[in-house]
């Protein structure tokens, strides 16, 4: 039984090629009352094709990163759960009804995706094995779904978590911050498909940026307790 409002929030950076399918296949979810996308200042048509759509939309002038873009939407709207979805989900971003459930039935305070192995070789696992390595150093707890941004958090979790980065280490600080105020997470096996990245050279710089920021994250981290 729905016990609150449920609200989708996508942050999206030139996601033109595919947040209209995510958008759609996400509005099937019935238990989801609102869906706001916020545009981290796209370059492409993402905000016209949103606004086209009739969903509320939330425009930032420029590129600030993932992190910045959920705490500008979590300003703005009212919710008692808060789903959160990236914008290339594409026709898998139902899935997240799975993860719903558990929150609203009590069974965890904050449900994380778990996707199925990619379908082409990426990166060599640098960057999972770092994020996966700081939330055991500063938790204790052994999480897999550490960089997974497909989520769904009860209101009260999120109104605890002080600390959100604006770039790539948002879902470790996140993740960080719930086990630290003793809530618990539910990792759930979910079909999602997102953008892989493969092994050319902008994937690797891209890799590579991620790495860092999540590094200076658990760093910070260490001054956060």
């Amino acid at each position: 039984m729905k016990k609150g409002k449920i609200v989708a929030i996508i942050p999206a950076y030139n996601e033109e090629d595919r947040i209209k399918e995510t958008i759609e296949d996400l509005k099937k979810v019935d238990l989801i009352d609102n869906i706001v996308v916020i545009d981290d200042g796209s370059t492409d048509s993402t905000s016209s094709i949103v606004e086209n759509m009739g969903i509320n939309l939330i425009k930032l002038n420029k590129n600030r990163g993932k992190g910045f873009a959920i705490k500008e939407a979590v300003k703005k709207v009212d919710y008692d759960y808060l789903v959160l979805a990236d914008g290339d989900l594409g026709k898998t971003s139902n899935e997240i009804e799975k993860l719903i459930y558990p929150v609203l039935n009590n069974e965890a305070d904050v449900a994380i995706a778990k996707f199925p192995r990619p379908l082409k070789k990426g990166g060599f696992g640098f960057v999972k094995r770092l994020a996966k390595r700081g939330v055991y150093i500063h938790t204790g707890k052994k999480i897999d779904t550490t960089l997974s941004g497909q989520r769904v958090y009860k209101r009260e979790v999120i109104e605890k978590i002080n600390y959100i980065p604006d770039r790539f280490g948002v879902e470790i600080a996140m993740t960080v911050a719930t086990l630290r105020e003793g809530y618990s997470i539910k990792e759930v096996d979910v079909n999602m498909r997102h953008r892989e990245t493969g092994r050319d050279f902008k994937d690797f710089i891209h890799r590579g940026k991620q790495f860092f920021d999540i590094l200076k994250t658990i760093i910070i981290l260490f001054f956060r307790r």
